[in-house]
Formats: C-alpha cells, sequence, structure tokens
C-alpha cells in the first residue's frame, strides 16, 4: 500500500508559525503533525506501506530531508513531489502520481484522527468522516440505505448530512483514481478555479464504483493557533503514557504536573509546568507558571506566566521579576 500526502499549502490561518517552518511540521506533542499522522495510517493499515508521497511547494532542502527521514522511520520509501500551483485538491494527488498504484491512502496534512478501523483491501474505498454538529461548514457525504455512498456535496446549505469528510481517503485502485483526475485535468472540470477531489469522486461513484464512509473516533484540528493547542492538549492526553522526562533535561526546583511533553536538553528551573504543556528541544523555561500551551525548540521564557499560548523556534520572551511589598485589601 502507499500514501499521498498532499501539504503544498502556505499554512496561513497558523502564521506566523507557518512563515519559516511548514504547517506539517510544526510538533504537538512532541512531534510534527505530518509525522503523526502518518503513523496513524500505518497503524490502521492492514497491509505494509511501500512507499509515501509527500507532495509540498518550496520548503526548501532541510524539510525534505525531514520528510524522507520520517518515511524511513515508517519503513517505507519517501518521495518528494511538488505542486508549484495551487489549483485545487484533485491536482495535489495527481502530482504524487507515481504512488497512484495498487492500494493508496490520501491524506491532507491538516488533521489528525484517532479510528478503531481497519481499511477493507476488497472495498473500492472509503472515506473517514465525523459527525458534526455544523454540516454546513462541512463537505459532507450522503449515503443511501446500504450504507454507500451516493453524493458529496460542499459545505450544504440546507441539511443533507452530519457526515464531514476529514480528508483522508482509501482506494483500492490507485491507477483508476489517477484516470479519474488526469481527466479533470484534460477536460479542464473546474470549481472555484481549481481543480475538486470530490468531482473526481462522484464520477467514480456514478461510474459503478462503491465508496463506503468509515468512522473515525476523533478529529483533530490544526488549521489555527487555538486548534493546534487544542489538538496538542488532546495529544497529550492520549500520549500520557509514553511520557517521560529525558535523561539529558534539566529540571530544577520545579513542578511538572502531567501530561507534559518535555524535549531533549530542555531546562527547566523554578517553575511550575503543565498540565499539557509541549516543550521543544533545547528550550529554557525559567521563574514561570505555564499550562496548556505549546513552546518550540530552542526558544528561552523568563518570568512569565502563559496559558493557552503557542510559541515558536529561537523565540526569547522575558517578563520583569518584581520585588513587591502589599499591604492588605490591596489588589494588582
Amino acid at each position: 500500500m502507499n500514501i499521498i500526502i498532499p501539504m503544498a499549502g502556505r499554512g496561513s490561518r497558523l502564521r506566523p508559525h507557518t512563515l519559516t517552518v511548514p504547517k506539517p511540521l510544526v510538533p504537538v506533542g512532541g512531534k510534527p503533525i505530518v509525522e503523526r499522522l502518518a503513523e496513524d495510517i500505518v497503524a490502521m493499515s492492514a497491509e505494509k506501506v511501500e512507499e509515501i508521497a509527500f507532495v509540498i511547494g518550496d520548503f526548501g532542502e532541510d524539510t525534505e530531508q525531514q520528510l524522507l527521514e520520517i518515511a524511513k522511520r515508517l519503513g517505507a520509501v519517501g518521495h518528494i513531489c511538488h505542486q508549484h500551483e495551487p489549483l485545487g485538491t484533485a491536482h495535489a494527488i495527481l502530482c504524487g502520481q507515481q504512488c497512484l498504484e495498487g492500494p493508496v491512502v490520501v491524506a491532507f496534512a491538516d488533521t489528525l484522527f484517532r479510528a478503531d478501523f481497519q481499511i477493507d483491501p476488497t472495498a473500492d474505498g472509503v472515506l473517514f468522516v465525523k459527525q458534526v454538529d455544523n454540516p454546513s461548514a462541512f463537505g459532507v457525504v450522503v449515503t443511501d440505505e446500504k450504507g454507500a455512498i451516493t453524493e458529496y456535496v460542499e459545505k450544504p446549505e440546507t441539511f443533507i448530512s452530519d457526515l464531514a469528510m476529514i480528508g483522508i481517503y482509501a482506494f483500492r485502485d490507485g491507477a483508476r483514481l489517477k484516470a479519474e483526475l488526469q481527466r479533470l485535468i484534460d477536460e479542464n472540470i473546474i470549481k472555484g478555479g481549481e481543480y475538486q477531489l470530490p468531482d473526481a469522486l462522484q464520477n467514480m461513484t456514478h461510474a459503478g464504483l462503491r465508496f463506503e464512509p468509515g468512522a473515525v473516533d476523533e478529529w483533530m484540528d490544526c488549521g489555527n493557533k487555538l486548534a493546534t493547542v487544542e489538538t496538542n492538549q488532546r495529544i497529550l492526553e492520549l500520549t500520557k503514557d509514553e511520557l517521560t522526562v529525558p535523561d539529558d533535561a534539566i529540571v530544577e526546583n520545579s513542578l511538572i504536573l502531567p501530561p507534559c511533553h518535555i524535549g531533549s536538553g530542555a531546562i527547566i528551573r523554578h517553575s511550575v509546568i503543565g498540565p499539557h504543556v509541549s516543550i521543544g528541544n533545547g528550550t529554557v523555561i525559567e521563574d514561570s507558571r505555564i499550562s496548556n500551551s505549546l513552546i518550540q525548540s530552542n526558544t528561552t521564557i523568563q518570568n512569565k506566566v502563559l496559558s493557552g499560548s503557542m510559541i515558536g523556534n529561537h523565540a526569547v520572551i522575558a517578563g520583569k521579576a518584581d520585588d513587591i511589598s502589599l499591604g492588605d485589601y490591596n489588589a494588582i
């Protein structure tokens, strides 16, 4: 089985954190979003993952090498494919066409999920969905009485279904998908200036292919700062039994309230950290109180109280330590 991960978007909703780091490589719970996504798919698949295609923009050689290392750690061969223009989801998948053969999973790298679900290799396709309260904000699928998907509707104005597509799709025949995506390009079937995957899915459904919904237990968004902090919190809860303070971290006169991820070489002095805090490698925190936050690598924080925060790499935040003499019934 192969995996294609389109991730060429600019991540504008997560700025400024995506100005220097592509959004899928922003860490949550101490690990890049795209690595967690690939791990989840590998764990869910009944077949060995042979190849992973990362469809990216101009992210630079360091990012490309990091992505290839992720594939290698998962026992797969990695490929770097480029989408030079934002021409839509169908076009992005087709950029990874070297992996469009045999069983293939397509997973857009701005979401994480949890599912107790094995992909059925005999089905034409499985589209992973989550029941949502506000389907008008999502692309949804409509099913018939036998559970097969019959329609794919983007942001319906009136209620037709509450099964939202989460951006993860499993196909039994990658070559068939490739042919349909190419047909969209050749016939210039465009909506909103882009080639859209749901158009290909609808055409294949009309041709007699059977696609089924696959339910996920959790759907965690990483689209903006608030959602990413919330996802970091949930990931820490789900992995709390695996979290330990590394041997090369220094924790002095401090309290760590779990669950927290502490990166390699981190230094924490005279502080209270947690719950739900991820601290990157080499970050230094002194005289601070931090909860429910995501702090990346090689950052320094002194004399601060932070909650619900997201701090990037190589940042410096220094507050002022006060020497206070405060009388009765005063407030600051």
